[in-house]
């Protein structure tokens, strides 16, 4: 699979732009606020349905319009797909496919696999768990959609209780047989969701450490590990033994959105004992053990996205970067850089056709 073209009608800072690209390395290089990270968010957004770096759809529009549009030509399986996202002021965002709607965003994730590795990643390590969950819950959803609507539905009924026992509060009411239903409904869609999580980490951390070794020469050991409330008991029991705590602070606070994955390094946390060429390290390890699992699971080569990734690393590093995706293993590579000397020496280095994109908007 590779993405063949790109148009950007009114997305962020582009009026109406079109791209048409190389099937192996694409480069976009450009001083800072051009518009380098827009268009690969633009192509992250085609797969996805949303921004990676700002969820609000509306702040995605180019300011003074009421409306974006970016369309994106791919060839998979030796067939021509046409997808469309396209948002206006105060309206339900599309997303078509070949001229057809879809009903549910999430029936279109996995169809087109991509990872991106950016700056932005680094939330990963210094936000709470929320920011990890969704890494964990992104990797896992691109190659299992029952699994995607399974956890939308628990986040339904998780968003009911919490109601529940703020209405509880406020009426100085409560009602334990009124909660039990929705945790026995949790129960049943969370103890899968824990279970899918718990099998993911044991099947991606040996892939991790591996990429963790090659990026980093081995010179440290490195650990992944799940940490889940339902570990230790089921979640219907749980629920039902902590019902006055839940009633005190007015929110639920066991389950499956307490869930966490401890990053660490030499047995330390990495946020706290990890250098920042080491927390970077993790990073992209971590970033490119999600390739490997993807393409795995889906059968599929994801494209990859790397953005401004050459300002924030060492030379070394780099050439290690660009020496692990020079194989076939790797498919359709963008990457974004602020020096195109640099960009170009570097993806000379490498036995892949390239196309370079100087953008030079104000």
């Amino acid at each position: 699979m590779h993405l063949t073209s790109v148009s950007l009608i009114n997305y962020k800072n582009f009026e109406a732009e079109s791209f048409q690209f190389d099937p192996k390395i694409n480069c976009f290089v450009g001083k800072n606020g051009v518009g380098k990270t827009n268009v690969l968010d633009a192509i992250y957004h085609l797969s996805f349905g949303k921004s990676y770096f700002n969820p609000i759809t509306g702040q995605n529009i180019k300011h003074g319009e009421d409306f974006f549009v970016i369309e994106g030509n791919y060839q998979k399986n030796d067939r021509d797909e046409k997808v469309i996202v396209s948002a206006k002021s105060g309206q339900k965002k599309l997303i078509k496919r070949n001229g057809k709607a879809y009903e549910k965003f999430s029936e279109h994730i996995g169809f087109l696999p991509l990872v991106i590795i950016s700056p932005a990643d680094r939330d990963l390590i210094t936000e709470g768990s929320d920011t990890r969950r969704k890494f964990m819950d992104g990797v896992i959803s691109q190659g299992d959609p029952h699994y995607l609507h399974t956890l939308i539905n628990y986040n339904k009924v998780l968003a009911q209780r919490n109601a529940l026992l703020k209405y509880f509060a406020a009426n100085r009411t409560f009602n334990g047989d009124q909660l039990s239903i929705y945790d026995t409904q949790l129960h049943e869609l969370g103890t899968p969701i824990f279970e899918k999580r718990a099998a993911f980490v044991k099947e991606f951390t040996p892939i991790f450490l591996e990429r963790y070794t090659s990026i980093s020469n081995g010179s440290e050991k490195v650990s992944l590990s799940y940490r889940s409330q339902l570990a230790e008991q089921p979640l219907s029991q749980l629920l039902q033994e902590n019902q006055s705590k839940d009633k005190l602070t007015q929110y639920s606070n066991f389950g499956i959105h307490k869930d966490d994955l401890k990053f660490k390094i030499d047995e330390f946390p990495v946020k706290k004992f990890g250098s920042q060429g080491q927390q970077k390290s993790y990073l992209i390890a971590l970033k490119l053990a999600q390739f490997d699992f993807i393409k795995t699971q889906s059968k599929e080569t994801p494209i990859l996205l790397l953005d401004d990734i050459f300002d924030k690393l060492d030379e070394q590093r780099v050439a290690q970067l660009i020496s692990l995706v020079d194989n076939a293993h790797f498919g359709q590579l963008f990457i974004s850089d602020t020096h195109p000397e640099r960009t170009e020496a570097i993806v000379k280095e490498v036995s892949q056709t390239y196309k370079m994109f100087l953008l030079a908007r104000e």
